[in-house]
């Protein structure tokens, strides 16, 4: 059966690698991927075998996080449209309930959850023909959205996957869970698909992501565990006062940016946790209306994050102190908006055995390191469900795939070896059929 798996990730490369084109051309951020779930439902649908949940079936919707404006989602639907989105399946992601869960049920046995990221960033993509999509034409068209990460290259490994259980399915024993998740990008969507309870029956759950070989990992293909994410809140906090003339009345203001800037300064002053890393940054503040005018209102996008989750509490509860005595010092009032946020997970010792197991045995010519990474600066929101998972006596891994990159992830330039498609495939079906065979 393992042969049987090598050869359906080969058929189906050229299929995936099309579709990873027309999802890179066709860039959606977080929470506007309306054309890619449709398109990814209509797949699924097509199988023949697959339960598909859409829309609001999929997320929690107050359990989402950074939601755009309804002005933008709506714009974005009708490109969407436009673009060539599933008639059937496009009307359910209205009001931004993108991402799409196929379930194949398979009798009796354990049930297993694959997740696959969909989402592009906020990155305007590089035209230069020295870069391979613009080269090759399927670049971004949608300006400002790009898939900067390799999160089109995840939802079409999803999409093999499912082709290649639909052709196995006889030889499986109980339920897999394919989640094509939404807004990853701000840690905004992993939390609301386990808010509608997608994961409280999993007995596994299995993630991945595309990475470039680099130091130890120079001649590896496959990392088959993480050591674990920081755990971060992402917040907009806004800042309400009044506005007056800031020379013929400045006693009447109540200056916003005043509040702003002494959070922004005491926010830095945050004492560090003695048991692990913290961090904390605004980004950007946006506040006033012209130089001779208290300002009234004042926006700042701002994190924190940390080595463990209580790490994190410990740096989210400080700053939030700050936050209000800053508004109570300059008589404003203010509100804090969770716009995203994700936990710290480590992958289960013995899920990371089994994916090394299966690689070794059944791939030699795949090349998997022993050495599992320990927590970066990156944070990870399917974090989210690793630690559900987990909490009811469940396994759970966030594997690696390694391939050339061209530019760093997260910048205009960037792009993957689309060998790699074929690849992870491969290593997700392969450790599907070894847990329910």
């Amino acid at each position: 059966m393992f042969d049987k798996i090598a050869e359906l990730s080969k058929a189906v490369h050229p299929d995936i690698t099309a579709q990873r084109r027309d999802f890179h051309k066709y860039a959606e951020s977080g929470w506007l991927e309306m054309r890619t779930s449709s398109i990814i439902a209509r797949r699924l649908t097509d199988l023949g075998c697959f339960e598909v949940l859409t829309g609001p079936d999929v997320c929690e919707a107050d359990a989402r996080m950074g939601l755009p404006d309804d002005d933008v989602l709506e714009a974005h639907y009708k490109i969407a449209e436009e673009q060539g989105g599933d008639p059937e399946f496009l009307p359910r992601t209205k009001g931004g309930f993108t991402g799409v869960i196929g379930i194949l049920r398979c009798g009796e046995g354990p049930t297993v959850a694959l997740r696959f990221d969909i989402d592009a960033l906020g990155v305007i993509e590089s035209q230069d023909m020295s870069h391979y999509p613009a080269k090759e034409g399927f670049a971004s068209v949608n300006y400002g959205m790009m898939h900067a990460c390799g999160h089109d290259g995840h939802a079409c490994t999803g999409l093999g996957v499912a082709m290649v259980l639909a052709q196995i399915k006889d030889s499986l024993h109980g339920t897999v869970k394919l989640i094509f998740q939404p807004a990853e990008e701000g840690v905004r969507g992993a939390k609301s698909i386990v808010a509608k309870g997608h994961l409280d029956d999993v007995d596994y759950v299995i993630g991945n992501h595309i990475g470039a070989p680099q130091g130890i990992y120079a001649d590896t293909d496959f990392i088959p565990g993480s050591g674990g994410n920081m755990a971060t809140t992402k917040l907009d906090v806004y800042y309400h006062g009044a506005s007056s003339h800031a020379s013929g009345a400045p006693h009447l203001g109540k200056n916003a940016l005043q509040a702003a800037a002494a959070a922004i300064m005491n926010l830095y002053a945050i004492p560090r946790h003695g048991q692990g890393e913290s961090r904390i940054n605004v980004g950007t503040i946006h506040a006033g209306t012209g130089r001779n005018v208290i300002a009234d209102i004042a926006k700042m996008e701002m994190e924190v994050r940390g080595k463990t989750t209580e790490i994190k509490d410990y740096m989210e509860d400080c700053a939030r102190k700050v936050i209000k005595a800053c508004a109570e010092m300059y008589g404003c009032t203010y509100e804090i908006k969770v716009m995203g946020g994700a936990q710290t997970a480590e992958s289960d010792p013995e899920m990371m055995e089994r994916v090394k197991r299966v690689i070794t045995e059944h791939m030699p010519e795949y090349r998997v390191h022993d050495y599992v990474p320990q927590p970066g600066g990156g944070s990870e929101d399917y974090t989210y469900m690793m630690r559900k998972v987990q909490e009811h006596g469940g396994k759970a891994t966030f594997f690696r795939s390694l391939c050339p990159c061209a530019g760093p992830g997260h910048s205009r330039t960037y792009d993957f070896d689309e060998a790699v498609l074929e690849r992870a495939v491969r290593v997700f079906a392969s450790v599907v059929y070894d847990i329910m065979k």
